[in-house]
């Protein structure tokens, strides 16, 4: 599993700090992306990535974390291109996009209450409900899922 999350500045990206965005980009991009070329590196006889992602990818976190939702949009973009590379070789590359979950990712812990009144299903996500689409992925029963960006975001 591909997991990393920098959030770096929050707020309107028109103040958000040049060098915080880039530390952030080169967790949330450069970071996954080096983590799955060593990954494949050691996959000799196949195997299978799962990167996360956010439900942000497509929703854009206006007024927040623009940059990292573009990051993770790239990630998106990487998890498609990456499984048709490797696919021929037994590995497989799928992603999950969560939306709001439980976790202390951002500096504000009331957070995930708050986001939750916009979200269809009425509440935050639980991290045991990502780790669950994980190891399905990970697992047999998803033996011919490649290049599959799963969005686990309540409805959003």
């Amino acid at each position: 599993m591909n997991n990393a999350g920098a959030s770096g500045p929050v707020g309107p990206l028109t103040d958000a700090d040049p060098e915080g965005m880039r530390q952030a980009l080169e967790v949330n991009l450069l970071g996954y992306l080096l983590c799955a070329r060593r990954a494949i590196c050691n996959m000799s006889t196949g195997g299978g990535i799962v990167n996360i992602s956010s439900a942000a990818a497509t929703l854009g976190s206006p007024g927040t974390y623009v940059h990292w939702a573009a990051a993770k949009a790239a990630v998106d973009a990487m998890t498609i291109g990456l499984s048709k590379e490797v696919a021929a070789n037994g590995i497989r590359v799928d992603c999950v996009a969560p939306g709001t979950i439980r976790t202390d990712f951002r500096a504000d812990p009331q957070r995930p209450a708050e986001a939750a009144e916009n979200v269809p299903m009425g509440r935050a996500g639980q991290p045991g409900e990502i780790a669950g689409t994980v190891a399905w992925l990970l697992s047999d029963d998803a033996s011919y899922a490649t290049g599959t960006v799963l969005r686990i975001a309540g409805g959003m």
